[in-house]
């Protein structure tokens, strides 16, 4: 596996991927390192859809709010390209902040509607960073196609939705995978940010999954959703959690908040902080 830092090895890279077979076809995973099995299990998704798989690792400072943890944030460049590397990723890209930041950047993509609410209302300005960054490496990386992991299914909207409007080819919108949320024994959703639970934090955390699909199986049975959300948020903080920022069943696509089942596909959409840390999880209604 190669690994460059910069804007214009990446591109002769990425030239020299296409030349291969005559006209190779890339995968693109863009993280932000501290790569988990859920990570890796978008770079196998992404080899099995094309012939070379990319991936970036970068810290995006700017979807980090003021008193977010950037600084904490796991860096572990060295042990992460060797996971890639066996899992048979071709190519990474790790550039600093200034090579996707330089001097005199001064332009933000900002997607509407389905970056209003949930993370959009706790993090304002979080989505504007996640839309940039995935533009810039979109034009960078230039693939055939890109995964995405449900687990951040806000995140997966804004994207879609950026791609749709901006008449992206490159990924074209259709190409923008998604793959299911990758998780734990226990129910808990593989996270970066799960490393930073104390081991009683860690084994309050499988409540989260477990409240999500009896809140699920309650609705789907007739319940209320405001009443079945009220038990969620209960059940979770005499588990052990701090608060809960959200307990949302939305529209899977326009991601608005929904009062009552339709035809529609639905989603519950849940953050919830146990310790310092929070936590994100959403579950379709099936």
């Amino acid at each position: 596996m190669q690994t460059v830092k910069t804007r214009n090895i990446l591109g002769k890279a990425i030239a020299g991927l296409r030349a291969q077979g005559g006209g190779a076809t890339i995968g693109f995973v863009p993280t932000m390192g501290a790569l988990h099995e859920g990570h890796l299990t978008l770079v196998r998704r992404a080899r099995e859809a094309c012939d070379h798989v990319v991936a970036s690792i970068f810290v995006n400072p700017a979807q980090f709010g003021p008193n977010e943890d950037l600084d904490a944030y796991p860096r572990q460049l060295a042990q992460d390209a060797q996971m890639l590397e066996a899992e048979g990723c071709a190519l990474l890209f790790a550039p600093a902040v200034s090579e996707i930041y330089p001097p005199g950047f001064a332009t933000s993509v900002h997607v509407s509607g389905v970056s209003v609410g949930l993370d959009g209302a706790a993090r304002p300005g979080h989505f504007d960073g996640v839309a940039t960054v995935v533009a810039k490496l979109f034009n960078l990386v230039r693939p055939d196609m890109a995964f995405f992991g449900e687990k951040d299914f806000q995140q997966l909207a804004v994207i879609r939705q950026m791609a749709r409007d901006l008449d992206l080819a490159q990924p074209a919108p259709g190409q923008i995978i998604a793959v299911p949320t990758v998780r734990e024994a226990d129910g808990l959703a593989m996270s970066s940010r799960n490393r930073y639970l104390t081991p009683p934090e860690r084994a309050a955390a499988a409540a989260l999954p477990c409240a999500m699909r009896a809140a699920i199986a309650a609705v789907l049975g007739g319940a209320a959703i405001g009443e079945s959300l009220a038990a969620l948020e209960t059940t979770l903080l005499e588990a052990g959690f701090a608060s809960v920022d959200y307990a949302v069943i939305a529209d899977s696509a326009s991601l608005a908040e929904l009062e009552a089942l339709g035809d529609r596909p639905a989603r519950l959409l849940v953050a919830a902080r146990i310790g310092p840390t929070r936590l994100i999880d959403n579950m379709a209604l099936e």
